[in-house]
């Protein structure tokens, strides 16, 4: 992925890791690793926000792209730390760079590129609402306008 100016902060979400995340080897099962993501996207925007965008605006969010890597494995016990960066591509579109870090770690032990993209009920795609826009840009510097 091409570094992009237009990132939100960091955001850090813990994530303590349960015997229940591992397979046998206690190493956290790799589709676990985008639930992780997932909470910490959710973390980002409020689940108050998302629950509300939904049943009042008939507006949700899905994943358009996800890359993975996986450079070390994460083990039973850990609490690691989720990082979240994201960007909007477009009115339609927002770009999330996520990392999962392991206590002490000298670099992520897990890189994630998630493309969401707005959608209504029926599925189809469709623009966020500039209320929504607003409230995602309170993370930026500046208000964002699309």
């Amino acid at each position: 992925m091409m570094p992009h100016d237009k990132f939100s902060p960091t955001f850090h979400f813990p994530v303590q890791i349960y015997y229940e995340d591992t397979d046998f080897s206690g190493v956290v099962y790799h589709p676990n690793f985008l639930k992780y993501f997932e909470r910490a996207r959710e973390h980002v925007i409020g689940a108050e926000r998302l629950a509300a965008l939904w049943q009042q605006q008939g507006l949700g969010f899905a994943v358009y792209r996800s890359d993975m890597l996986c450079h070390e494995g994460v083990e039973f016990a850990d609490v690691v730390d989720v990082r979240t960066r994201f960007y909007f591509e477009s009115k339609y579109r927002t770009v999330w760079q996520q990392e999962i870090w392991r206590p002490n770690g000298i670099k992520p032990a897990v890189t994630a590129h998630i493309e969401m993209v707005c959608m209504n009920k029926a599925r189809q795609l469709c623009p966020m609402t500039p209320p929504l826009i607003e409230e995602l840009s309170r993370h930026f510097d500046q208000t964002i306008s699309l």
